[in-house]
């Protein structure tokens, strides 16, 4: 679904990704790990298209993005849902505005037609009836629901989150995985997930990357990812209080 050639992306002077080369599979969940500075968020903008690389290419699907026109990777993005850190909702719109935002300034479906799928969305997420709530009155869990919901408004192929735990309690945290588990299974949907909890990658992935100053240090199945002996993975392992 994603495959990523010899990547590298430059800031300046400064090379941030270094020669990445990476394959997500069809159907797959995979899970993007690292600390703050390492490079993950980098390259989830990177498969989104929302930076070019600097060399190397991006395909999703038969498509190589890297160098598209902002026309044609507006054409790409409509088969891609995003789930932002701070869900980046829409304040003065209610929860079904908010999910149905794409889909009137994208399709030509009827109004009827719009609302029967945020509905659909809507319940998908466990919000059914939330059309009329105001965002300021939602948790930081319900708003990551509803952003999930205007994530798969559009029926995408590849679902994209970025630290969907983040600021949320472990309770909480259980529930968003469960979600995205359960998204991927009713959707049947490409998962990219970026995230430092590594509890969390633990639970929803198919297989974990590792990202560490801008270098891929491995990308394996769980289990396996878990008996790798590189002192980085070991150490983001023990920190997280996996052994």
């Amino acid at each position: 679904m994603i495959r990523l050639v010899d990547v590298r992306k430059s800031f300046g002077e400064k090379e941030i990704i270094h020669g990445v080369n990476l394959t997500v599979n069809d159907g797959e969940t995979l899970a993007i790990i690292g600390g703050s500075g390492s490079g993950k968020s980098t390259l989830l903008k990177l498969m989104i298209g929302l930076i070019p690389p600097t060399s190397g290419e991006i395909w999703v699907g038969d498509r190589n993005i890297a160098g598209m026109e902002e026309e044609e990777l507006d054409e790409v993005r409509l088969h891609m849902g995003m789930v932002f850190q701070y869900s980046a909702l829409f304040d003065s719109m209610t929860v079904g505005d908010n999910v149905a935002f794409g889909l009137r300034e994208h399709t030509s479906l009827s109004e009827s037609e719009i609302q029967k799928v945020v509905a659909e969305k809507l319940e998908l997420v466990g919000l059914p009836g939330a059309e009329n709530m105001m965002p300021t009155s939602l948790s930081g869990g319900m708003k990551k629901r509803v952003s999930l919901a205007r994530a798969i408004a559009f029926g995408p192929e590849i679902i994209f989150y970025d630290e969907p735990s983040s600021g949320l309690d472990p309770i909480m945290t259980m529930k968003i995985d469960e979600l995205i588990m359960n998204t991927q299974k009713a959707l049947n949907v490409t998962s990219v997930v970026v995230t430092h909890d590594m509890h969390s990658a633990c639970r929803i992935a198919d297989r974990i990357a590792m990202v560490a100053a801008g270098e891929l240090v491995a990308c394996e199945p769980v289990e396996k990812f878990r008996q790798l002996k590189d002192e980085r993975v070991r150490e983001f392992l023990t920190a997280a209080h996996i052994v």
